[in-house]
């Protein structure tokens, strides 16, 4: 197989030089290999006849059976098209051709009967289908069966370039190949009776029968994600057992005085479960790198600040890194008012640190008296020196690239320990690919006196009674979050947008102050609009999705969404969670369009329907795809997945998690005979790519 990826896909008969550079462009299609492993997307039973009689508007792609009653071209130049009325005696529909009209006007014979292979649209209450797959009735014998639809983009199909192009490709490749070379160990194989990969290919692309097709595609799915799983595995044991850290075994003065003195409530068992997992790591003498989960209002900032105090006890100091102004704002807030009495010199740096307060911090850096910096992406920056950091926490990481990440292990000559944390719940198969080098630990309890979110679904006509309960709740002396899709107006989207929302909100409720913050704002009046709802003199804030991290006012019960069905599910969980925070009865009002979808309205149904973060994250992964998520996933720990499904292909994960983890505890450097295959595919896969298992 590895040979394959050395043919040049312009040699192969029907592409040439023209054709292989726009596969190249379009598809990443430029070998042999390539070609063999743009697998198709759904299948095609072409032994089923359709009738015309029979199309409804739900039907992907349908197989007929008639003859051209007659061919008619329209327009001229390159708005030309030629548009065929065909029959099989229950109906007639149009097929129209936009490219080599000429040709095809002479190819077919009306009164011939054909087999037409294509897509039904309606246009103008009339049933058409564009450029469909023509062939005689003699020769449909040899298309019959399950067929593949390819993946294609606007310009190829504007080339010609259809699904049978792609059929036609292949099937020449696979003549002139002999034999394929196995990418799988035997033991593999057998363990899990997977389909050779001969057999895979040629089933994957032209499937025997039903069941033939599933074994190819379990195959295929299985290896990908095997290989992946192997790689972050490897790395991340190798990291292991090769990269030293501090060792911290003393818990002192500093951990035991907050703990019994300010700790601001009992921790739950989570948490302690939590931080005995975080210790096991600091004492172990390798460099921690742990994820933390754990839901909105979990309390992971006071793991950190926990953990951040067991390292002071041991002599380092501590930081932690949030990605925006507004979060490690709040962080710094919450850590110091904890921290300060027991003698914790904690400072805050941002872009808009002023320079003299800037120059103190670095001071009290470089001569170890600063215990703990919170600060965003400023921390990182190269004029920042620390005495002896050994203990890093990054906050909602996935918004942080490599480099940045990796400048924090260039702040001591031993790495500091790293802890991620993220208020996104990861469904499991996720934290096992997008996270899978780091070791995870879950807060999946809330600490006493968090009240659960009530969470209505609320349509435009019912906008009136939404604002009577909202005037209910400023009455009582609460506080209101507004939160808009768009900052402005825009002509193409017919969204609600905070600039004109924050005037009808101000109108409507003319007794009550009204802040406003978004992302485009200068820091300072953000920070003061901000300052305006978290000191309770406005009552209203009206905000885009700027406040989704990062805000903490108890006082606030009640949080509207407009246009919620633009909104992914974690998102929506996410702005949620702003509320709830203090000892009342909370609201989420999620405000919607009538006029969705179903599946739109059962993903809003979801949030109603449940306040486990987790849980919501499952679902939005089954219903909107792992895009979003994997969008995190940078070179190095992923590639881009050509058939496996993280939404839907969870238990194939596990699969592939535990013979990685398998081959790799009895051979960790694969260097056995049977595991040769495996290292040389690792290395074709993934060493060209930056691997950010050995950064954090």
């Amino acid at each position: 197989m590895d040979s394959l990826r050395k043919i040049d896909i312009k040699y192969l008969k029907g592409v040439g030089p023209k054709r292989a550079e726009l596969f190249a462009k379009e598809l990443n299609i430029r070998t042999f290999y390539d070609l063999l492993h743009h697998f198709p997307t759904h299948y095609i039973d072409r032994s089923q006849i359709y009738k015309i009689s029979e199309i409804n508007g739900d039907m992907p792609y349908i197989q007929l059976r008639g003859r051209f009653i007659s061919f008619n071209t329209i327009g001229e130049g390159a708005k030309m098209r030629l548009i065929g009325a065909f029959s099989d005696g229950t109906g007639i529909i149009e097929i129209v051709w936009f490219n080599s009209i000429r040709k095809l006007k002479d190819a077919y014979v009306p009164g011939n009967e054909y087999i037409l292979f294509g897509k039904p649209t309606s246009f103008n209450g009339r049933w058409n289908i564009v450029h469909p797959e023509v062939d005689n009735v003699a020769s449909v014998s040899a298309t019959q069966g399950l067929r593949g639809i390819y993946p294609l983009t606007e310009k190829l199909r504007n080339k010609g370039v259809t699904s049978r192009t792609f059929f036609t490709l292949i099937q020449t490749a696979l003549s002139g190949i002999k034999n394929f070379r196995e990418t799988l160990p035997q033991e593999v194989l057998d363990n899990l009776r997977l389909m050779p990969i001969a057999q895979a290919i040629q089933n994957i692309h032209c499937p025997a029968n039903n069941d033939a097709l599933q074994k190819a595609r379990f195959r295929f799915k299985f290896e990908e994600l095997f290989y992946l799983q192997l790689n972050i595995r490897r790395y991340s044991k190798k990291r292991n057992a090769s990269v030293q850290g501090f060792r911290f075994t003393h818990i002192g003065n500093y951990f035991n005085t907050f703990y019994h003195n300010q700790l601001p409530f009992p921790l739950t068992g989570a948490q302690k479960r939590v931080i005995k997992e975080i210790r096991a790591d600091m004492g172990s003498g390798r460099q921690m790198n742990r994820l933390l989960q754990g839901d909105v209002g979990s309390g992971k900032t006071l793991v950190a600040l926990l953990c951040m105090l067991i390292a002071l006890d041991n002599n380092v100091q501590a930081c932690l890194m949030a990605p925006t102004e507004i979060l490690a704002t709040q962080h710094f807030q919450t850590i110091s008012e904890l921290a300060a009495p027991i003698g914790i010199n904690v400072k805050l740096l941002t872009g808009s640190t002023p320079k003299k307060q800037r120059d103190l911090i670095n001071q009290q850096l470089t001569e170890g008296s600063l215990h703990i910096l919170i600060g965003t992406h400023a921390v990182i920056e190269d004029n920042v020196v620390f005495k002896n950091l050994g203990f890093c926490v990054i906050d909602e990481q996935h918004r942080f690239g490599v480099v940045q990440r990796a400048k924090l292990w260039k702040k001591n000559n031993i790495p500091p320990h790293i802890l991620v944390m993220t208020a996104t719940p990861i469904p499991r198969t996720l934290a096992m690919t997008v996270y899978g080098d780091l070791d995870v630990s879950v807060i999946d309890e809330m600490p006493p006196g968090r009240q659960p979110v009530t969470t209505l679904l609320r349509y435009e006509e019912q906008r009136f009674r939404v604002y009577q309960a909202i005037g209910q709740r400023l009455k009582q002396g609460r506080q209101v979050y507004i939160v808009y899709p768009l900052i402005a107006e825009n002509e193409k989207l017919d969204l609600k947008c905070l600039e004109e929302g924050y005037e009808t909100i101000r109108e409507t409720f003319y007794d009550y102050k009204v802040a406003y913050v978004h992302g485009k704002m200068k820091p300072a009046e953000k920070d003061y609009q901000m300052q305006l709802f978290a000191s309770g003199e406005a009552q209203i804030l009206v905000a885009t999705t700027v406040i989704e991290v990062g805000v903490n006012v108890p006082n606030a019960t009640v949080m509207v969404i407009e246009n919620a069905e633009r909104f992914g599910l974690s998102q929506l969980h996410q702005l949620r969670g702003r509320v709830g925070r203090g000892g009342g009865e909370s609201f989420c009002i999620l405000m919607s369009k009538p006029n969705i979808s179903k599946i739109t309205r059962q993903r809003l149904e979801i949030m109603t329907s449940t306040t486990d973060g987790f849980i919501v994250a499952e679902a939005d992964l089954k219903m909107r795809g792992p895009g979003d998520i994997e969008g995190t996933m940078q070179s190095g720990i992923a590639f881009d997945l050509k058939i496996a499904n993280l939404a839907q292909d969870g238990q194939i994960v596990q699969l592939a998690h535990n013979q990685a983890e398998s081959i790799l505890d009895a051979d960790p450097s694969l260097s056995e005979p049977g595991h040769k295959i495996l290292a040389e595919n690792l290395t074709m896969l993934f060493d060209h790519k930056i691997d950010l298992s050995r950064i954090s």
